[in-house]
């Protein structure tokens, strides 16, 4: 792949992103659940091969932690076979 095809793939999925987050924003907006409701999240930032996990419950941080594994395997999967491809 050229970097003009990367380009234009990249830019396609962060405006894919943009509208999903717009389109549940919406959503959470016009919804008509009324009443109190228990806040749950986390969040994981991936350092090279290294996951920093953070959550606001044991069930959110488990599963962050689980996705953040596995994209951390998952690349460095990538990352092993397209070394191997190139030579």
């Amino acid at each position: 792949m050229d970097a003009g095809a990367l380009f234009g793939l990249g830019s396609t999925l962060i405006f894919i992103g943009v509208i999903i987050m717009v389109f549940a924003i919406l959503l959470m907006f016009f919804s008509n659940v009324k009443g109190k409701g228990k806040v749950r999240g986390g969040g994981a930032i991936i350092i090279g091969p290294i996951p920093i996990v953070f959550g606001t419950d044991k069930k959110s941080l488990r599963t962050v932690l689980l996705l953040a594994i596995a994209l951390t395997v998952l690349l460095i999967i990538l990352t092993v076979v397209t070394h191997f491809m190139s030579e």
